[in-house]
Order: structure tokens, then C-alpha cells, then sequence
């Protein structure tokens, strides 16, 4: 069995992506992982906000550097699709370079960059959303999603400013709002689109519910990161996405 060490880029507010990542990974039949995090000051979701929390990556990557980190996850979606079209590809390339240069091959994924990832990986071209976000940031997701070639069909932000209070949002809410939404049209539902939002134990009911395939940032998240290490992306009890093993990229 076969052993990878996981480095986690998160928000100093964000609780849950450290423990929904862990968990997910932990289902793996064939190899083990430990997680190594560093963290960047963010605590309210603000443009200012992360502009600001954008600006700490490089201490963040080096520190993650030292522990000789297999694969990256850069855990704040917003941060980066608030920075505009194509940022995630800048971000990881950024990384890569910088990892390059202390002569490590780590893996890089980003969890914005996860997320059009595993969507175009199922060919899931059309989706709905599920966000925590207020309005502005939530249609600056929206749009970002959608200059990747992936169709919005309809969407809802819970409008919760204050990140400890996303961590906090409970699995009903969240539900209630995915019931809300106008899914005839979708492919899937990418039910929190937000690593802080919690959503893991309600996605194989809402999926049996509404009768489509259920992601969040954090299944596509480790969607992407087992890929990048070449290992199976069949986990149990994590949706559809993570229901049948789908080819390894190098």
C-alpha cells in the first residue's frame, strides 16, 4: 500500500476542508495519506479579503515545501475565481514554478481548477450551484465557471459574509437550497462550491433525492488530487464523481 504525504493551502478561518479532504481519502483501498497544512489570514470572504490572503501563497508553498509534500492543494475556490478567467492555471503554474525550484515534483491542484476539472473529466456541461457566497462573489463564480464552457443553469448563493459562519452553515440549509433550485436541465449539482461549506455526509441522499449526480469543491478536490498521484478515484459514499475509477493524468 502505497503512502503520500498531502499539503492543504487553506484560509486561517476554513475548519472544514481539512477535516472533509481527510476523510474522503481515507476511504482509499489502496494507499494511505498524511495531511500538512499552511494557512493564509482571511476572515471575512471580502475581495479586499482575499486579494489580501492571495498574497501570503508563497510563504504558504514554501512551508509545505519543507515537509516534502507529494501533491498541493491550493483550498480557497473563491480566492481564486474572484481574480478572473483563467486564474487557477496562473496560480498553478505559479506554484509548480515554485516547487520546481526548491527541486520537488509535487503535484499542484487548486480547488477552483478541481472543480472545471472533475466537471470536464464526467462531461457534466451543464450545472447548478449551491454557494455560500454574498451576491457579487457569487455571480463572479458563476462567471467564471461559465467562460470555462461550462453552463450554469441555475444557481443560489446563502449570502454568508463572515467565514467561521460557513463553516458553521448547517446540511439542511444547504439542501433546502439544492431543492430550490431548477435542475431540469442539469447535468450534475455542484452542491457546496466552497471548501468551508459543509456538504459531505448529505451528498449521497440529496443525490438519491434529486436524482442527479451531486459534487462540492471538496469531492472534486480529491477527484483531482488522486489523479495527479496516479492512484484509483474510486472512493464509497461520495457521489457520483467518486463512484467509479476514471484514468489516471500525469
Amino acid at each position: 500500500m502505497s503512502h503520500h504525504r498531502i499539503g492543504m493551502i487553506v484560509p486561517s478561518s476554513n475548519v472544514t476542508v481539512e477535516t472533509e479532504i481527510p476523510a474522503l481519502l481515507a476511504r482509499h483501498p489502496n494507499a494511505t495519506f498524511s495531511f500538512h497544512g499552511s494557512r493564509m489570514r482571511m476572515a471575512k470572504v471580502t475581495p479586499e479579503e482575499l486579494v489580501a490572503m492571495n498574497a501570503q501563497r508563497e510563504r504558504c508553498v514554501d512551508e509545505l515545501a519543507d515537509a516534502g509534500v507529494d501533491a498541493l492543494l491550493y483550498a480557497c475556490l473563491v480566492a481564486v475565481m474572484a481574480q478572473g478567467p483563467g486564474e487557477h492555471r496562473r496560480v498553478e503554474a505559479a506554484v509548480a514554478e515554485q516547487f520546481a525550484g526548491r527541486g520537488l515534483p509535487a503535484s499542484l491542484v487548486s480547488s477552483a481548477g478541481a472543480l472545471v476539472d472533475a466537471l470536464a473529466a464526467k462531461s457534466w456541461g451543464r450545472v447548478a450551484l449551491v454557494m455560500p457566497y454574498m451576491k457579487p462573489l457569487a455571480q463572479q463564480v458563476v462567471a467564471y465557471l461559465e467562460a470555462e464552457g461550462i453552463e450554469i443553469v441555475d444557481w443560489a448563493a446563502l449570502e454568508v459574509g463572515d467565514n467561521t459562519e460557513v463553516g458553521c452553515i448547517p446540511g439542511g440549509r444547504v439542501v433546502e437550497a439544492a431543492r430550490g433550485l431548477d435542475l431540469s436541465r442539469a447535468d450534475a449539482l455542484v452542491v457546496s462550491c466552497c471548501v468551508q461549506m459543509p456538504s459531505l455526509p448529505i451528498i449521497p441522499a440529496v443525490e438519491a433525492e434529486l436524482g442527479l449526480p451531486v459534487l462540492s469543491a471538496a469531492t472534486a478536490g480529491a477527484f483531482c488530487l488522486l489523479r495527479s498521484l496516479g492512484l484509483s478515484t474510486e472512493l464509497p459514499d461520495a457521489g457520483s464523481l467518486l463512484a467509479s475509477p476514471v484514468g489516471a493524468v500525469r
